[in-house]
């Protein structure tokens, strides 16, 4: 059965084998570009002694490729399971060849067990393998950007993948079961591993760890300014600065008080005569609401509301980036072993 099985999908074996392999090199090759580039910033920046606020040009270098490799990553996991978890069991029972393999004493359970098995495995280590050539070419892009728990970042690093490719290949195969149809089972799989990972990585994942908060003064970070609206800018609302957590994810930042409550339009009219003349240069002009980021005369007004007012932030620290890992990819396979047992069910209860 197992010989059968590695028979039936020696093509698209040899057709992903083949697509590694071209993988590989090209990013064998753009990979040491990379490092080279790396390294020669950073000697550079360490003679000059500004590694701090340099910025790194291997965030330039093979930007077609810097796009196109994300891409790739979200959808390896659904390509998985349209061609090689829809077809597996559908294939069968189109064509009726199910028939002969249980007509010489191969149970259901051994059968299914067989091809979910030897397949499964094969495309969870096909998509571990992608992964880990992706981790190993992004390895400098990665310590430049310092942003490997952003949304866009998370799904093609570390171990997840490995659970997005077992529920791709187990809800395909599980869909082949329901519908009997290869091209049904492929738009079903299609549709549900988007809608899978759309819901973890936005509703669940969120909610893996509690967030760490930290207050900081309000002149950290970058771009603290005010917005004026309203009628003619009547009101003013003070913008939070961009703070920046390497390697975290940072859900939100907040401007607020010891109290926790955060500055009101008429406070910070009252307490920067300057929002207040702006406010009135709009209202006399009929000029519209404009939003910024803190023009060199309002300087003074941030440094004097910081005596106030902290920022809040919200965020998941880098060190918390392998148990979210762990914990995506335990779900992942959870959902794969659950639709793995509801197929067997179901073949048992339709083909009794």
């Amino acid at each position: 059965m197992t010989r059968l099985t590695l028979r039936q999908f020696r093509t698209e074996a040899v057709v992903g084998l083949v697509l590694l392999g071209a993988l590989a090199i090209l990013l064998a090759v753009s990979g040491v570009n990379l490092m080279n580039v790396n390294d020669a910033f950073r000697s550079a920046c360490k003679a000059a002694r500004d590694c701090a606020t340099a910025s790194n040009p291997v965030v330039n270098v093979d930007k077609p490729l810097q796009s196109a490799l994300p891409f790739l990553a979200t959808i390896a996991p659904a390509l998985v399971g349209l061609f090689l978890g829809a077809p597996l069991i559908a294939r069968e029972l189109e064509t009726g060849t199910f028939r002969l393999a249980w007509a010489q004493s191969v149970t259901r359970r051994r059968w299914l067990a067989v091809k979910l098995g030897v397949v499964g495995t094969a495309a969870m280590a096909f998509s571990e393998l992608f992964t880990w050539m992706v981790d190993w070419w992004a390895g400098p892009i990665d310590a430049a950007n310092k942003n490997r728990f952003g949304l866009a970042n998370f799904g093609f690093h570390g171990v997840a993948p490995i659970g997005y490719a077992a529920f791709a290949f187990a809800l395909g195969a599980t869909a082949g079961v329901l519908f009997r149809r290869t091209v049904p089972a492929m738009g079903v799989t299609l549709v549900g591993f988007a809608a899978a990972r759309l819901a973890v990585t936005y509703w669940a994942r969120p909610h893996f760890a509690s967030p760490a908060r930290e207050s900081l003064p309000l002149t950290t970070g970058s771009g603290p300014g005010f917005g004026f609206g309203g009628a003619n800018g009547a009101s003013v609302v003070l913008n939070p600065p961009h703070v920046d957590v390497p390697n975290g994810w940072v859900y939100s930042t907040a401007v607020l008080d010891k109290a926790g409550h955060a500055p009101t339009s008429p406070y910070m009219l009252h307490a920067c005569p300057v929002l207040d003349q702006v406010s009135e240069q709009l209202a006399a002009s009929g000029g519209l609401p404009t939003s910024g980021g803190g023009p060199a005369q309002f300087h003074g007004c941030i440094n004097k509301l910081s005596a106030t007012f902290h920022t809040v932030v919200t965020y998941q620290p880098a060190g918390r980036f392998w148990p979210f890992q762990w914990a995506e990819m335990g779900i992942f396979l959870a959902a794969a072993l659950a639709l793995c047992g509801f197929s067997y069910w179901w073949l048992r209860r339709r083909y009794a």
